[in-house]
């Protein structure tokens, strides 16, 4: 198996990066950050279909914890793994470097590898990559509607809010818990660092949220108020 999951990584990386390049020359007129996250949008919602499909048992999602991943999980990683590869590079090459986005995609590469290397965790690392990719699609469409001309809508306050209520449950109720599942189980050391690491991230990004929605709510309800 781990013939196949490294050639779905390679494969995986070679096929982000034409995706990229196709979305270049398809739209020349969008900026390098408007393909990217039409990539990316495509890679989530791809890891959500795939990670629901490993399930081996949804009545207990994260069961059997500290496993091998089986077939189906190992190939949700290792699509993932390799989207996050193509994106860490992929960034370097943009005009402005997300520092967070770098330590986020550092955590995940080293924790997915750390997994497939060691074939444990397979339960908790899908259902991680269930719950942290669950709110990217609206993430990105937050972005993509402001370079298609919606900044300041209503679709685009929809799809703010939409993010960061998916965020904040998916992240801060279901990844705490997934955080202390993984800490708990017979993991690597390495394994637990990355979880912990991933769920400090969110915390980050949660308070960033916040402050983003307040902001947004308080900025719409003064323009209400001066009409």
């Amino acid at each position: 198996m781990e013939e196949q999951v490294a050639n779905v990584v390679v494969g995986g990386v070679v096929s982000w990066t034409m995706g990229f390049l196709m979305m270049r020359k398809s739209f020349p007129k969008r900026s390098f950050d408007f393909c990217n996250r039409t990539v990316s949008t495509i890679h989530a919602t791809l890891a959500v279909i795939l990670a629901s499909l490993s399930v081996q048992d949804w009545t207990s999602p994260i069961s059997p914890l500290a496993s091998k991943p089986s077939p189906r999980q190992a190939r949700a990683l290792a699509v993932t793994l390799s989207y996050l590869i193509y994106d860490l590079v992929c960034g370097l090459f943009d005009k402005k470097v997300n520092v967070d986005n770098l330590i986020h995609h550092f955590v995940s590469i080293t924790g997915i590898g750390a997994g497939l290397v060691y074939q444990k965790c397979g339960s908790e690392q899908v259902a991680a990559l269930w719950i942290t990719e669950l709110s990217s699609p609206f993430l990105h469409m937050r972005e993509l509607l402001k370079e298609l001309g919606y900044r300041d809508t209503d679709l685009n306050l929809a799809a703010d809010i939409a993010f960061a209520v998916i965020f904040s449950i998916a992240r801060m109720v279901g990844g705490p818990y997934l955080t202390f599942k993984t800490l708990s189980a017979d993991n690597p050391f390495i394994i637990k660092v990355m979880a912990l690491g991933l769920q400090l991230v969110s915390a980050f990004w949660f308070y960033k949220i916040a402050r983003m929605v307040k902001y947004k709510l308080t900025k719409r309800t003064a323009s209400k108020k001066t009409d």
